[in-house]
């Protein structure tokens, strides 16, 4: 519910928002919920997550890439994520998300996605991304920037995300993935 919520301000607030070139930085501002704390009384780990979605969204919205996506028929999926803390959030704190595009390979694209109060980073998240569409297959980064042009300079992933990526990936959806404890 408190996620529908947030999506409902979000929709209602998208046309008072300026717009974004894809290669820019997404501002989002949120606060602390009563129904985000978690038994130790700040943000739970949970609610990061579900917030992550929101600047991912909210970016796309901005650019204008959603609205073409859709009609086309291809969408986001979140296929890793890795979030790292470094301060608390604590009951009605505001605080920013800021999303950008950090980079992608032959298979998926990165995002980058930080928590901010007042200047200062309380979490960092990088997120690998896959684009599907509607009539089954996969949709390759360069199929996107084809529809979507990189209007920045062409970032370079970071190597440790390109490892992290590498290290974290299950086999493909088809394929064997046994639960077996070494």
């Amino acid at each position: 519910m408190k996620l529908w919520l947030r999506v409902i301000y979000q929709l209602l607030s998208w046309k008072r928002r300026s717009s974004l070139q894809i290669h820019e930085v997404a501002i989002r501002r949120f606060r602390v919920w009563p129904t985000d704390l978690d038994i130790y009384n700040h943000m739970n780990n949970g609610v990061f997550l579900t917030i992550l979605d929101l600047g991912r969204y909210d970016h796309g919205k901005r650019t204008g890439i959603w609205k073409k996506w859709k009609k086309i028929g291809w969408y986001p999926v979140v296929v890793a994520e890795n979030i790292t803390f470094r301060r608390s959030l604590e009951l009605w704190q505001t605080f920013d998300l800021e999303s950008k595009v950090i980079g992608w390979t032959e298979d998926a694209f990165y995002f980058e996605q930080r928590f901010v109060v007042k200047g200062e980073i309380y979490a960092r998240a990088v997120v690998r991304i896959r684009f599907l569409k509607r009539s089954r297959g996969i949709v390759t980064p360069e199929d996107i920037l084809s529809v979507t042009p990189w209007t920045g300079p062409v970032p370079k992933l970071p190597e440790w995300v390109s490892a992290w990526s590498k290290a974290s990936s299950l086999p493909k959806g088809k394929e064997p993935a046994p639960s077996e404890w070494n």
